[in-house]
């Protein structure tokens, strides 16, 4: 049932829909929830292991997502500047992909961060996620200080908000 409702709100996504879904998913100042996801070698591991250590950010996100790929550089460059200081996690989602896909795609185009894979969509409907592409960022407190959907959100001033 998740499956359709994000594709369903990725379909319509126009921007007079990205203002309505600007009050979809978590909460800002919710406490960022746990979920069971795979590692890419099919392990399973908790996202609560990446939540109130350092600020986190959590990107859902597809292959085949359009706004995925224009948030890409953000999400690389980022990952490689606050290396050490921000955990990076994108999160496969299971709608047409597979972990050998994604593992394909992330060591073509370079990915230094950490890739899970929502087999189950545990993490999907853990964050109310509307649509791929959209961002969760937590403080180091486990504290949700930021959400966005869509190709062009400002990551960097979202990040800032979690140091």
């Amino acid at each position: 049932m998740w499956i359709a409702a994000a594709l369903a709100a990725f379909a319509i996504t126009t921007p007079h829909a990205l203002r309505a879904q600007e009050t979809m998913g978590l909460a800002v100042g919710a406490k960022a929830p746990g979920a069971s996801v795979q590692t890419l070698d099919g392990k399973t591991i908790d996202l609560s292991s990446y939540i109130g250590k350092t600020p986190v950010v959590l990107e859902f996100w597809a292959l085949w997502c359009g706004n995925c790929k224009e948030l890409e550089p953000q999400i690389l460059s980022l990952s490689k500047k606050y290396a050490g200081k921000v955990t990076f996690v994108s999160i496969a989602v299971s709608v047409n992909e597979s972990p050998e896909r994604v593992k394909r795609y992330i060591t073509k185009y370079g990915f230094t961060h950490q890739v899970v894979f929502d087999a189950t969509g545990a993490a999907t409907d853990a964050y109310a996620v509307p649509a791929t592409s959209y961002v969760v960022v937590a403080d180091r407190t486990g504290k949700i200080v930021y959400t966005g959907l869509g190709g062009e959100q400002k990551l960097e001033a979202a990040v800032l908000k979690g140091l």
